[in-house]
């Protein structure tokens, strides 16, 4: 089983890529360039829709009633820098 964590922010980036923060504090990638040549989210491939990206009920959604599971979200995105730049 999954780790289920909610999608509390969300940036449309170009080239599908989506930066979301997870209720757990962490900021992770998406790439969801894989997912455009597939139902239902062709719609969003050469659309300005894609950055119409927005957070409901814990995960990410997009109008046309388009969405992703928050649990595919966080399994399969990459982990970013947390910490804060470090000075000298």
């Amino acid at each position: 089983m999954g780790i289920l964590l909610d999608v509390i922010n969300v940036q449309a980036l170009p080239g599908h890529k989506l930066i979301m923060r997870f209720e757990n504090g962490e900021r992770r990638r998406f790439d969801m360039s894989p997912y455009m040549d597939q139902k239902p989210w062709g719609k969003l491939r050469g659309s300005p829709l894609f950055h119409l990206a927005k957070v409901e009920y814990g995960t990410v959604v997009w109008p046309g009633e388009i969405d992703i599971d928050p649990e595919t979200l966080y399994e399969l995105s990459e982990l970013l820098e947390t910490s804060s730049v470090e000075t000298t």
